[in-house]
């Protein structure tokens, strides 16, 4: 690759970078700004039941992922290869899959919504804002999760721009009605979930009238010689498994919050987790690149242009990380009053624990990317471990110190992320050693 040729791959990395951070930064905002608008007009219960409710949204996430990223994986790898028909067939099948996933929790909505509600929250308190968020969000399960399949669809075909529009648009459209349906209709906290729905139904439709009616790439498709399934599955199963832990931590981590902090500890938790919505926005603006971009160079076989998106890649979200842990930092009770903490005692522990979740994430970051980097490499044994290393190694640490130690359990994070990293260096210099040895 000559210079020019670098000048103009690294011009395509930036456009499809900026493009996922696009995607990346209107879907933290959605999250972020909603939490905003319902401290502000509902108050820290409303907060804290949103952050009750994140186990099952992270749950739809997960089994998206599984579906998505593996055949958006693929369909890089078909597109390298110019198979259009493997990558319709993919397209088709990723789509069908998502859409009955996302029935199978309406079902769970209509029939089953209390004893959901039950499972994550024994609170008596947060119970019924608990509920009253989850039920229609539940109801709305194949909105979420066509929203993000048909999204890493469209842009793993080169459209990126057209995501992150259709997610701007999708967002723009939650807030407001978030506004108009607490406010205005009197919905309370339902008017959030129910707001979230109604966006991405928005995006929906942009996205499939953009690539149904006016591209050539994207058309559903049963012609294959060969089913897919056992592909699709296996190529998403290392970031499924890495979210099907973060769903188990976040359950984990609100009962063990909320039995030893109580009201006020879930309430400074669920901003901590908003603030990880920030670390997200550049972590997933960066892997979307990563898995994108470098899926098609393997699939080209181009192992300079492969080793540009990694370095570009790294690069980026090491000053990303920089900065926001700075501003966190210099600015945490801003960031805590943004969500209506109010009380000093509450803006208190806020500060402190944002601080400390601030430097949390940054090995949270690497740790994930690292897994991301594993899996284009084929390097499947270390890509799972890492997916279930992720997150399980904060259950234990984490409960161990709200028993022996409670006041540290903002620690619990940054403690299980450092015995994480030491493990992946040491299991990656085992794994080199063998491979010499043989």
């Amino acid at each position: 690759m000559n210079r020019e040729e670098k000048a103009a791959f690294s011009t395509e990395f930036w456009r499809y970078l900026w493009s996922s951070i696009l995607i990346a930064l209107s879907g933290c905002l959605g999250n972020v700004v909603d939490g905003i608008i319902v401290g502000n007009l509902i108050g820290e219960d409303g907060v804290s039941a949103i952050n009750l409710s994140k186990p099952v949204v992270q749950l739809m996430f997960t089994l998206s992922i599984l579906v998505e990223t593996g055949a958006g994986m693929l369909v890089g790898f078909a597109l390298g290869k110019k198979d259009m028909v493997r990558l319709r067939y993919l397209y088709t099948q990723s789509m069908i899959g998502c859409f009955l996933i996302g029935l199978a929790f309406t079902m769970i909505g209509l029939f089953w919504s209390e004893g959901a509600t039950a499972l994550l929250c024994d609170n008596e308190h947060l119970f019924q804002p608990t509920l009253e968020y989850l039920r229609p969000m539940l109801w709305g399960g194949p909105a979420y999760l066509m929203m993000w399949a048909i999204s890493t669809m469209v842009g793993v075909d080169g459209s990126p721009r057209l995501v992150s529009i259709a997610i701007l648009i999708d967002n723009a459209v939650n807030l407001m009605l978030d506004v108009v349906f607490i406010k205005y209709f009197g919905w309370g906290i339902a008017g959030s979930s129910a707001a979230t729905i109604v966006g991405h139904l928005v995006g929906i439709v942009l996205m499939f009238w953009h690539f149904h009616y006016k591209t050539n790439h994207l058309r559903f498709s049963f012609k294959h010689e060969t089913p897919e399934w056992v592909n699709i599955l296996s190529q998403g199963a290392p970031m499924a498994v890495a979210s099907v832990c973060l769903t188990l931590l976040l359950f984990s981590a609100n009962n063990v919050i909320l039995s030893t902090a109580g009201r006020n500890g879930i309430f400074i938790f669920a901003v901590c987790m908003n603030l990880l919505q920030i670390y997200n926005l550049f972590l997933a603006g960066t892997c979307r690149t990563l898995q994108s971009l470098g899926a098609i160079q393997v699939g080209k076989g181009d192992d300079e242009a492969f080793h540009l998106v990694l370095r570009n890649s790294f690069g980026f979200i090491s000053v990303s990380m920089a900065i926001t842990c700075v501003l966190v930092w210099i600015f945490p009770q801003f960031v805590a009053e943004l969500f209506g903490a109010s009380t000093p005692e509450v803006l208190k522990e806020s500060n402190h624990a944002l601080r400390v979740f601030a430097l949390s994430f940054v090995p949270f970051c690497y740790i994930y990317a690292v897994m991301v980097v594993y899996k284009l490499y084929n390097c499947h044994k270390m890509a799972m471990f890492i997916s279930f290393a992720l997150s399980l190694t904060v259950i234990p640490v984490l409960w161990i110190i709200a028993k022996a130690a409670p006041d540290y359990l903002w620690y619990s994070y940054l403690i299980a992320y450092i015995i994480e990293i030491l493990a992946i260096v040491a299991l990656h210099k085992i794994g080199h050693l063998q491979f010499s040895l043989s």
